[in-house]
């Protein structure tokens, strides 16, 4: 059976949707919608689908069975909402939305009509982040102790001036953190569990005319009883590969983009030493550090191949709507940390 895909907001991130079904065996793109038409057609034009004037209309499509959410941070709910009670399964880019009100929404409405929701962490499907993902699960840290998360990238002022959403708290949901840094958040939890507890500073130290922060700074005490640091910032030039960096009583690893920079265990294995010169030097683009485009569309595509098989075979897909709202509740808390200057218990 072939799934029809149909593209709800055509901006940047759409291209990446589009590769990214175009590259899913048993995958095409149907059509797309964009609340400016224009934006729409050149997408359609680029990518060989047709637009439709209304969401309405992209709903009532018989030949599209799962619809992609690509429009502002603040504006995914309403469109996910409608997808899911058209009885469409739907694909939320991050973040899930801006507020956990606001993500439970569209976690019920998938639930309430049987549809399947999956939320866009695609360096989840980079082999260099599955590989530190099973040596967690085999326990070949030990004890985790400490793991840390490093955004440091570079955004102009144009960036920002771009989109009279950007920079402001109803759709952009918040800076640094909310939009850039929650690809390296999710890892972070992903890998080290349970956030328990925050505190955290934030700042508007090198843009004008934003509401919400570039610089941002929080320590974590995870359930395990583990810390951890997130530093994130739009405002390092010229930007760096951001960074994971997790700890334990028999090991450490370091992952910049998709490399492998450390991986140290207590009791090394030929495997071990093979698998570090391998997977090393693997980054091939600028890992949106500076370029908010230059990433490569792969770990869209194999997550899209997932969320596919899901439909199938009726399981549910590897990020869920629970996995997409667990970073949006750590980044409140991080804001709400920062706003009151107290640590912040999770859940929030």
């Amino acid at each position: 059976m072939t799934l029809g895909f149909g593209i709800a907001g055509c901006g940047m991130i759409s291209r990446f949707h589009a590769r990214a079904i175009g590259d899913v065996r048993g995958a095409k793109l149907v059509g797309c919608w964009n609340r400016t038409p224009d934006k729409a057609a050149q997408l359609a034009a680029e990518f060989g689908c047709r637009t439709y004037a209304t969401l309405d209309q992209m709903f009532a499509d018989d030949a599209i069975q799962v619809v992609t959410i690509g429009t502002a941070s603040g504006a995914h709910r309403d469109p996910a909402v409608a997808a899911a009670e058209a009885g469409k399964h739907v694909i939320v880019e991050k973040p899930l939305e801006v507020t956990l009100r606001r993500c439970d929404a569209i976690i019920d409405a998938c639930r309430r009509n049987g549809v399947l929701l999956g939320t866009i962490f695609p360096s989840r499907f980079h082999d260099s982040a599955g590989l530190l993902k099973q040596a967690v699960d085999q326990r070949r840290f030990g004890r985790l102790t400490i793991g840390d998360a490093y955004v440091k990238w570079y955004r102009t002022q144009q960036y920002y001036d771009s989109g009279a959403w950007r920079g402001t708290w109803k759709l952009d949901g918040g800076g640094a953190l909310m939009n850039q840094a929650i690809h390296s958040v999710d890892l972070l939890v992903w890998l080290m569990g349970p956030v328990a507890e925050v505190s955290a500073y934030t700042a508007t130290l090198a843009h004008e005319r934003i509401e919400v922060e570039d610089v941002a700074v929080a320590t974590l005490r995870f359930t395990s009883g583990a810390l951890g640091v997130i530093e994130a910032t739009t405002a390092a030039y010229p930007g760096s590969l951001k960074r994971i960096e997790i700890h334990g009583s028999d090991g450490s690893a370091v992952l910049e983009e998709e490399n492998i920079k450390t991986w140290q265990f207590s009791k090394m294995t030929s495997r071990d030493r093979a698998l570090l010169g391998r997977m090393a030097d693997r980054t091939r683009t600028g890992g949106g550090a500076a370029d908010p485009s230059a990433i490569g569309h792969h770990g869209h595509a194999r997550q899209f191949r997932d969320f596919a098989d899901a439909i199938r075979k009726g399981r549910a897909p590897s990020i869920d709507g629970a996995e997409g709202r667990r970073s949006v509740e750590v980044i409140l808390a991080i804001y709400k940390s920062a706003r009151t200057g107290r640590p912040v218990k999770l859940p929030v």
